[in-house]
């Protein structure tokens, strides 16, 4: 870089030398050019003062006042050159207005002050003295570039507690506004923002982290990010870093992840996932079984548990993805029991776990001694714990209550985002001990924790919708995980007075294929939400019901069975005919559900749910959907045809 900019102030420094030399030779304005003369000579020693200084100029203000102070050169150089004309004609017809001074005078004090300024910026903060800089002419127009070109240039020059308070005043610049975030970008501050991330600083490395997560506003910036390296910083703060930074850290892919999700991917190749989950399980359930190290003589807790599950009951869901009408082993189970099956679940492992043989690597031999063979066993099980979560334990236990929540909600919110939309990931994720995780956080978490898990289940379970092999290996019936997150979204749903009754809702009516006929618990709060005031509530459960009850779904006859039972007809009618326009479309499909799969109902023909949909099919708001103009009128056929012969015996 240092050539460069030589390169950069060789052109101005022959310029300046140029204009001395004419204004030497003036022959006319010789006070005028005189003056001029001072100004330019001043201005180059400054310049030759940078040049001498290369290595330590922040490149790009350099590149910028340069070009500046080489177009006032050239303009000065011009106005010397009219100066030097011989004869008396040439002199006549060489016009040279006053003002042409004064203007070229005001110009060469302002690139000396840009030059200044730049001096002053790319030193140390020692030999500033903590000098105050102040704006250079240059930025008369744009002083916000200006503090910005103060604050990368104290990233570059400043001692680590002036590149950590630069830091913070970049997040302050970030998270004011999207165009200030673009200029530290451009003006090169993303480099040495995570080349200080990476210096073993906590508070520097928080803002560092913190400003990356605030400049990913776009998927233009995120990529520049990416180039950047930001992802190889990222993990090895997530592996060794101390944890006040590691969940800012965590917050910061999130970030990045809601806002480019092409970059998910690339996370997941550097192992981010492992160590967000590595990171949520760490005092949350014993240990992390799918990246335990392998062993012949260890048995994983996941395999323990799913063998057992798998050979009491082999096959509860068929090829075709239809749930078998068997009984499900759990359906007694209360929300209220959820931890003690994961303690149980998870204490199976003692019984299973052979004691290990320490590595050769950490004991070589019996004869160094029993102290030194018990340091060498205790290292290996530490390093091995180490590897099973993914991180550094190191010292985690001891962090604050406070420090240990915030670091699971942080990492929740980061696999809430890169789940969104990927199979891949959300594979990943399930095939770990996260969903245990999950289930475990929304009963005892914090709130925000509470809030991200239900968030991230949501984005799971909605890729599952979709993705028939994850909710089958993910969401088996006979899952222990699967059914403790489930006991969980019931427990909230049950209650509904959280602000996780939306995500909760959403998540129970993208597993609405995973339950059997017996599983009928989950429809009747549902319904009870159908009559909540809040119209997104009762949209949200109109939606999960329809799922439920839809012809997609293998047991939609059992499930609108189940709907009618819990007074669900009466609601649907309610909000048809007087919800708010949303609710009154999502009620309208759950209601020509109903009727298209148990036309012969009672209830629907008491209701007079005929009239409803003759009444809604008259709505252009209610009928302008694909959905609505495949199932209304066989619907109302149906209905027309069972309902009929039933209203003489009502009558």
């Amino acid at each position: 870089m240092a050539d460069m900019v030589k390169q950069i102030l060789a052109r101005p420094i022959q310029l300046a030398d140029q204009v001395t030399k004419a204004a030497d030779e003036a022959s006319s304005f010789k006070q005028e050019c005189l003056e001029l003369k001072s100004k330019t000579e001043k201005l180059a020693g400054l310049l030759r003062q940078a040049a001498r200084a290369s290595s330590d100029l922040y490149q790009r203000p350099t590149r910028r006042i340069i070009d500046d102070t080489e177009q006032v050169l050239d303009k000065a150089l011009s106005l010397v050159f009219k100066c030097r004309a011989n004869g008396f004609m040439k002199r006549v017809f060489t016009i040279i207005p006053a003002a042409a001074f004064r203007k070229m005078y005001s110009l060469l004090e302002s690139s000396i002050g840009d030059v200044s300024w730049l001096l002053r910026v790319s030193a140390s903060a020692d030999d500033r003295d903590d000098e105050y800089l102040g704006l250079p002419p240059i930025a008369a127009n744009e002083p916000i570039l200006c503090l910005i070109w103060e604050q990368i240039a104290n990233l570059y020059t400043g001692s680590l507690e002036d590149r950590s308070d630069a830091a913070a005043s970049l997040v302050s610049l970030a998270r004011d506004n999207d165009r200030y975030g673009k200029l530290i970008i451009e003006e090169g501050g993303v480099c040495l923002l995570l080349k200080l991330a990476k210096e073993w600083n906590i508070e520097g490395q928080e803002n560092a982290a913190r400003a990356i997560g605030l400049l990913g506003r776009d998927p233009e910036s995120v990529e520049h990010l990416i180039h950047a390296g930001v992802c190889t910083v990222f993990v090895k703060i997530l592996k060794e870093g101390p944890m006040k930074v590691q969940a800012v850290t965590a917050w910061a892919v999130s970030e990045l992840a809601a806002n480019h999700p092409k970059c998910q991917d690339l996370f997941a190749q550097h192992n981010i996932i492992r160590l967000l989950v590595s990171h949520l399980a760490f005092e949350t359930i014993q240990e992390h079984s799918k990246y335990a190290i392998a062993s012949n003589k260890v048995t994983s807790i996941h395999a323990v548990v799913m063998t057992s599950s798998n050979n009491s009951n082999m096959n509860n869901v068929d090829d075709d993805d239809h749930p078998k009408q068997i009984p499900h082993p759990t359906g007694k189970q209360m929300p209220n029991q959820m931890h003690n099956v994961v303690t149980n679940t998870l204490a199976m492992n003692r019984v299973v776990k052979a004691p290990q043989k320490p590595s050769n690597n950490h004991i070589r031999s019996n004869s160094q001694g029993n102290a030194k063979q018990f340091h060498q066993v205790h290292h290996q099980q530490h390093h091995q714990n180490g590897s099973m979560s993914g991180s550094n334990l190191k010292g985690r236990e001891e962090e604050d209550t406070a420090t240990k929540a915030n670091m699971k909600a942080m990492a929740a919110r980061a696999l809430w985002h890169l789940a969104k939309g990927n199979s891949t990931i959300c594979r990943s994720i399930t095939e770990s001990r996260a969903l245990l995780c999950f289930a475990v956080l929304l009963e005892k978490g914090t709130d925000e924790v509470q809030f991200n898990s239900a968030m991230a289940l949501m984005e799971i379970t909605a890729v599952a919708e979709r993705d028939t092999d994850l909710r089958r290996s993910a969401f088996r019936p006979n899952s222990h995980a699967c059914t403790l997150v489930v006991d969980q979204l019931f427990k909230i749903i049950e209650e509904a007075d959280s602000e996780l009754l939306i995500p909760c809702i959403k998540a129970i009516g993208n597993l609405a294929r995973t339950f059997r006929a017996t599983e009928t618990r989950m429809i009747s709060p549902l319904v009870k939400l159908l009559d909540e005031r809040e119209a997104e509530v009762s949209n949200e459960a109109a939606i999960a019901l329809t799922k439920f009850a839809c012809t997609n779904n293998y047991l939609h006859l059992d499930h609108s069975k189940s709907i009618i039972s819990a007074g669900g007809a009466k609601h649907l009618i309610q909000l048809v005919y007087f919800g708010e326009q949303i609710v009154q479309h999502s009620a309208f499909v759950l209601l020509c559900y109903i009727a298209l799969h148990v036309p012969d109902s009672e209830e629907l023909a008491q209701a007079e749910v005929l009239t409803v949909l003759e009444w809604a099919s008259k709505q252009s708001n209610m009928t302008q959907d694909q959905t609505v103009d495949r199932i209304l009128p066989e619907a109302k056929s149906r209905l027309e045809l069972y309902q009929s012969r039933g209203s003489r015996a009502f009558h």
